[in-house]
């Protein structure tokens, strides 16, 4: 179906208004807050980035450091055993969250290459290492907790990626324990597709690569460090669902998440997925915690409302173990909890193919957004998402001193497909009421449409600026070295403009990836929350060098826009509705009005600011 033909069938197309795209007016905002800008990276946790940061100003932040997990130096602290990771037997014929264990690690098993990237010549092409095998710069006794990367890889190398998916990241964080990282790794990892176990035993080969972190205290991160030091920082802000990029990237925009619809209307009616296409976490007869149906070529909808559906229960009872009632899951939807494409093709003008067992495609939504919500009240916005085309050479003289082509000329592999567009980080292309209409199609826009509006003083109200994939932090086909030098080169462009002086850039990434980290997790919903991932605040207005210990997610940056805006909530289910967090000195990290998560304020110094409910 061609985007023409979609366009048909809206009722009218609304025109181009200049009140669409002009910048919030001055007085529209509660703070002097004028320009937001989020930019969301991928993959990483707190302790993974933030493990050894020491904070300023006498400061305190909750990390393996500070725990003393980890010493200055790298090296194992005297609470590591706290991290210890701990192996179970999880033979069904029920998935749990909560696993019997059987044991614990001696030593780490040694992590795998996965599919990583390593740099092929000085054109900046690339090319898969040898994939999944043994990683011979990690031992292979490595102690049982966290390690530090950059003592066998240097920072900004390549290294596997570990597993981040639904009901695998439920698994991971054990309840509160956190000590089932690599043992989901070694049993299941990214998913059993359907696939029976092998004759000759099941290996992922993704080994203990989740509980890698970097050392800010040896020299690695130094962008980000420096940016702590000078901004804010949260050290308690997570990703919205447990599980990858997909459902966390659609929380981002709707406070929620995205389900399986009838594909054959664009309006938002429910559907049911094919059966190969539902999640069903269960172990087979016979294995280890070895699901029937999972991975990114099968499972990924789950109708969480109903008990008898595989893996819910399990879910279910998490949550109400820990006096959470309302999984915010309506009654028949299938929900997507992983990584399926979405609808509409920005690059070809057509659909992607829904309907048959093998298209993995999140079929056309039509739930209200964050988007929808400002476009009502004429705050203006655009969604910057890396791009093909001009932004390869627009790009080349972005990032200082570092150079790696979107395509490069005499590649016809890896490069093509990692280091440019990412469809599933660009969610509102899933959306007909963005889609069909002429004027909300236009503000999904390029990376190097952003460098042009700021630049030219036409900067949006809110930003989402999406780094181009090989930017962007991935394991495996991207480093957070090269996230740093896209943020680097991105906030030296806005202090040099003229929005600087009224704008907040709020820097995350879109979940853990699957990595370790220490920090308390607060059952939301169904969905999450998951694990602590990092949350800088740079603007002028920020707290210098702040640690903030609120408790916030993803949607917390929704809450923020919202408030500065005086906008209403999104719908009924998405997560805005809950108050903000009432936290004690005894426990500075945990909600004592749970569930709640916060609105970011506490992040900035405003004169005249009343910050209460």
């Amino acid at each position: 179906m061609s985007r023409n033909l979609l366009k048909s069938l809206c009722l009218a197309t609304t025109a181009l208004t200049a009140a669409s795209l002009a910048p919030a007016q001055a007085d529209s905002t509660r703070t002097p807050i004028k320009h937001v800008i989020i930019v969301v990276g991928e993959n990483r946790t707190f302790d993974n980035l933030f493990g050894a940061y020491q904070p300023t100003n006498g400061q305190l932040v909750d990390n393996l450091l500070s725990k003393g997990i980890i010493l200055a130096s790298g090296d194992p602290g005297p609470n590591f055993a706290t991290a210890k990771q701990r192996t179970a037997y999880e033979p069904g014929p029920n998935y749990h969250v909560e696993t019997a264990t059987t044991g614990s690690y001696v030593t780490l098993p040694q992590p795998y290459t996965g599919h990583e990237f390593q740099p092929r010549s000085s054109d900046g092409a690339f090319v898969s290492a040898p994939s999944s095998i043994p990683d011979s710069r990690f031992p292979a006794n490595l102690p049982n907790g966290p390690f530090q990367i950059s003592k066998y890889a240097p920072y900004g190398a390549y290294t596997g990626d570990p597993v981040h998916r639904f009901f695998q990241m439920w698994q991971e964080a054990d309840g509160r324990k956190h000590d089932k990282f690599v043992w989901v790794e070694e049993t299941i990892g990214t998913g059993s597709n359907g696939n029976p176990p092998p004759s000759g035993g099941f290996n992922p080969k993704e080994g203990g690569i989740s509980m890698g972190f970097y050392n800010m205290s040896a020299g690695d991160a130094p962008v980000f460090m420096s940016l702590a030091q000078q901004y804010a920082i949260s050290d308690n802000y997570h990703q919205a669902v447990m599980g990858g990029t997909g459902a966390n990237f659609q929380a981002l925009v709707t406070g929620h998440a995205a389900y399986f619809t009838d594909w054959t209307k664009l309006d938002g009616s429910v559907g049911t997925p094919l059966g190969n296409q539902i999640e069903n976490p269960n172990p087979l007869s016979g294995t280890n915690n070895y699901y029937t149906q999972d991975g990114y070529g099968g499972g990924s909808y789950v109708e969480c409302s109903d008990n008898g559906q595989p893996g819910v229960k399990a879910v279910a009872d998490e949550l109400n173990d820990r006096g959470v009632k309302d999984r915010k899951c309506a009654p028949g939807h299938y929900y997507l909890v992983n990584n399926y494409n979405l609808y509409w093709n920005r690059f070809t003008g057509v659909t992607n193919p829904v309907g048959a067992a093998n298209n993995f495609t999140l079929p056309p939504q039509s739930a209200p957004t964050i988007a929808e919500v400002m476009t009502k009240a004429n705050v203006s916005w655009k969604y910057y998402s890396a791009d093909s085309g001009n932004d390869q050479t627009r790009f080349h003289d972005q990032v200082d001193g570092v150079f790696f082509p979107l395509v490069a000329a005499n590649d016809t592999g890896p490069s093509v497909r990692y280091h440019s567009y990412c469809n599933i980080c660009d969610p509102l292309t899933g959306y007909s009421n963005i889609e069909t209409n002429a004027s909300e199609a236009a503000k999904l826009q390029s990376y190097g449409d952003f460098v042009d509006d700021l630049a030219n003083d036409k900067l949006p109200a809110v930003s989402f600026v999406r780094p181009f994939e090989a930017f962007a932090a991935h394991p495996a086909n991207s480093s957070p070295a090269l996230y740093e030098a896209f943020l680097d080169t991105l906030i030296k462009r806005v202090k040099g403009s003229k929005a600087w002086e009224s704008t907040a850039i709020f820097i995350t990434v879109d979940e853990g990836g699957g990595y370790y980290d220490s920090g308390y997790i607060q059952p939301v919903d169904f969905f999450g929350d998951g694990t602590r991932i990092p949350l800088i605040v740079v603007s002028p207005y920020a707290k210098k060098g702040y640690v903030d210990h609120t408790y916030y997610d993803h949607v917390s940056l929704l809450k923020f826009i919202e408030r500065n805006w005086g906008l209403p909530k999104i719908s009924k289910l998405s997560r805005d509705n809950l108050p903000n967090p009432r936290h004690n000195d005894d426990s500075p990290y945990v909600p004592t009005n749970s569930p709640a998560i916060g609105d970011l304020m506490k992040l900035f110094a405003f004169e005249d600011w009343d910050d209460r409910d």
